[in-house]
């Protein structure tokens, strides 16, 4: 059973247009939710979200992601062929969305892809109109070089690496969780060059002991942590780190001893 993957920041009505078109050309798909949750136009968000989750599905396994504030402009839209363990497939907009997953996942190919459609697709909702009906199509096996022309200029994400220099680790928030969890893209082996288990450092001048798992402190204090997906996480048992630290989700964090 061919196995399709929707994350977007539609929320609505509008995922279940798109698993419409997805059921009417591919009715045995199974199409699982990754999430709508992703806050509107949050292109960073909604990347990360798919990369910390495409990994673990299984081989031949399409996502469509659609996080895309340039719909219906002259942004492209893509089709890509990622092989690692296992291979999988994307679907989305050409705004770095899509990128991070492809690389996690191991080497890939780019294509752009054209809607073949006889019906004109609107130029606000290609979620339906173009990535449903090329997902649909790459989970019935349809070959993806018939769908649109390799490229190598496609875009990705401005982050800022992650760095250690002068007893200060440097890193980016690229997710914020339902729980108030602030995600890094510092990963766990930048993380262990900079502090041990036990280890207490700083943030704003406040200190996070650096520990396996939430409950190794008490009931709101802050932590840092290596979480599920293999990042450094910021975090309070059992309360909200966004909210203790008042981050917003565009700032650069540093982290000192």
């Amino acid at each position: 059973m061919p196995i399709i993957t929707l994350l977007t920041d539609f929320r609505d009505f509008y995922p279940a247009a798109m698993k419409a078109v997805i059921l009417t050309i591919a009715p045995q798909t199974n199409i699982v939710d990754i999430t709508h949750g992703i806050p509107p136009q949050n292109i960073k968000w909604g990347a990360a979200a798919l990369s910390f989750t495409a990994p673990s599905f299984p081989d031949n396994t399409v996502h469509i992601a659609v996080v895309d504030p340039g719909v219906g402009s002259e942004r492209r839209s893509l089709a890509i062929r990622a092989t690692g363990k296992k291979t999988q497939y994307l679907a989305g907009p050409d705004n770095g969305l899509l990128i991070p997953a492809a690389k996690t996942i191991g080497s890939f190919e780019v294509f752009e892809i054209f809607s073949r459609s006889t019906e004109k697709p609107s130029p606000t909702f290609h979620g339906r109109d173009i990535f449903a009906p090329v997902g649909a199509k790459l989970s019935l096996g349809e070959d993806i070089h018939e769908m649109g022309v390799p490229i190598t200029d496609f875009i990705e994400l401005p982050t800022k690496a992650p760095a250690i220099s002068n007893n200060i680790l440097t890193g980016e928030i690229i997710f914020i969780d339902s729980f108030g969890n602030i995600i890094t893209n510092i990963p766990e082996e930048i993380a262990f060059k900079f502090v041990n288990y036990g280890e207490t450092v700083f943030l704003e001048d406040r200190p996070l002991p650096f520990v396996r798992t939430y409950t190794d402190v008490n009931s709101g204090k802050p932590l840092l942590l290596i979480g599920s997906h293999g990042f450094l996480e910021i975090s309070l048992n059992r309360a909200n780190a966004r909210d203790y630290f008042n981050i917003d989700t565009e700032d650069i964090i540093q982290i000192t001893k």
